[in-house]
C-alpha cells in the first residue's frame, strides 16, 4: 500500500506544534476530514507557511504517519483574501467552519460538503463592505444549507403540530408564530393552544375518573387515559399527548418567518421591508437550533455578537 496520497482540501483549523510546525485540519473532497502536520510552516519564508493558513485551498501530497500524516507538498489552488480583511466576514467564515467540522466525516469522500462550504465562503467574500449586515444574511443562508445537507433542516414551512402550511401574515402587525427547537421548527400558536386546552380537559377527566375509582375502591391505573383527537380542520386531527406539547423557544413575526422560509432557496432572496435586526433575529434562531442539533456551542458566534453589536451601535 502506498505511503503517500493526493488530496484537494481547504484548511479549516490550525494549531501550533512544537517550535516551527502546525497541525492543520483539512476538509478534502476525496477523504473527508484529515489532520496533518505542516512541517516548518511557522518558519520565516517557509514554503508551507501561507499554504497552511485558514481557508486556503491546496492540492496536497501527504505522507501517512503512525499518529499524524505529514504534508510533503502543497500547491495552492484558491484563497479568500477578502475574508481576512473584514472582521465580520472572517467571523462568519469561522462560524461556518465550526459547523463543517461537526458534520464532516473522515476516511470517506465529502464532495458535497466541500463544494457547499467553498460556495458560501465565495458568497461571503463577495458581500459589499458597505452593507455589513449583508454578512448576516449570507451567514444565515450558509448555516441553513449546511444543516440541510446534514439532514437537520428546521421545519419552517409547516406547523410541527398540525402539519398545515404556515404563511406569514403581513396585514396583521401583531401576527406571530412559535418556533420550538426541541420539536424542530415552527409551531402554530393556535394549534398549540388547542392542544393545551385538550390536555387540560383530559386532565380534568382523568381526575374525575380517579375520584370515581377511589369511591368504589378501585385501582387508579385500571383506568388508562385515552388519547383524544383534537380537530384542527375537517381533514386533519392531532393526537393529544400532554408530554408532547412542544415548548416554544421563541416567537417570530411575519418578516422573520418570511426570511427563514426563503433560506431554502439557492440564492439569497431580497424581501422588501427586511431590516437589519430581522436578520439578527434569524441568525440567533438558527444558532440556537444548530447548537441544539450539533450538541455543542458555536464559539465563533461570540465574535459575531461583538462585531455586529458594535456595528449596530455605530449605525444607529
Amino acid at each position: 500500500m502506498s505511503r503517500t496520497y493526493k488530496a484537494t482540501g481547504i484548511n479549516l483549523k490550525t494549531q501550533a506544534l512544537g517550535e516551527s510546525d502546525k497541525i492543520v485540519t483539512i476538509l478534502t473532497r476525496e477523504f473527508g476530514l484529515i489532520r496533518a502536520v505542516a512541517p516548518g510552516s511557522r518558519k520565516y519564508n517557509s514554503s508551507l507557511g501561507g499554504r497552511s493558513g485558514m481557508f486556503v485551498v491546496n492540492e496536497l501530497l501527504i505522507a501517512k504517519g503512525r499518529s499524524l500524516d505529514k504534508i510533503t507538498q502543497a500547491q495552492t489552488l484558491k484563497t479568500y483574501p477578502g475574508l481576512a480583511k473584514d472582521l465580520g466576514k472572517l467571523a462568519a467564515s469561522q462560524y461556518l467552519a465550526e459547523i463543517v467540522l461537526c458534520e464532516a466525516l473522515s476516511e470517506q469522500p465529502q464532495e458535497e460538503l466541500y463544494d457547499l462550504f467553498n460556495e458560501h465562503l465565495h458568497r461571503l467574500e463577495a458581500v459589499s463592505s458597505v452593507n455589513q449586515f449583508g454578512v448576516l444574511a449570507h451567514l444565515a443562508h450558509g448555516v441553513f444549507h449546511l444543516l440541510a445537507l446534514a439532514g437537520l433542516t428546521p421545519q419552517v414551512q409547516i406547523c410541527c403540530i398540525s402539519g398545515r402550511p404556515i404563511k406569514p401574515d403581513f396585514t396583521n402587525p401583531n401576527w406571530q408564530v412559535g418556533f420550538s427547537i426541541p420539536a424542530g421548527g415552527t409551531v402554530s400558536l393556535e394549534a398549540r393552544e388547542l392542544l393545551l386546552r385538550e390536555g387540560q380537559r383530559e386532565m380534568r377527566a382523568e381526575g374525575q375518573r380517579s375520584r370515581g375509582a377511589e369511591e368504589h375502591g378501585e385501582i387508579n391505573d385500571q383506568f388508562p387515559v385515552p388519547h383524544a383527537p383534537c380537530p384542527i380542520s375537517n381533514a386533519q386531527t392531532i393526537v393529544v399527548h400532554r408530554q408532547e406539547i412542544p415548548v416554544i423557544s421563541c416567537r417570530l413575526g411575519a418578516m422573520e418567518l418570511a426570511l427563514l422560509q426563503h433560506l431554502s432557496q439557492p440564492e439569497i432572496m431580497q424581501i422588501d421591508g427586511a431590516r437589519d435586526y430581522d436578520w439578527l433575529s434569524v441568525e440567533q434562531i438558527l444558532r440556537q437550533y444548530a447548537q441544539y442539533q450539533l450538541g455543542r456551542p458555536i464559539r465563533s458566534a461570540t465574535l459575531i455578537d461583538s462585531y455586529f453589536a458594535a456595528n449596530h451601535d455605530a449605525t444607529f
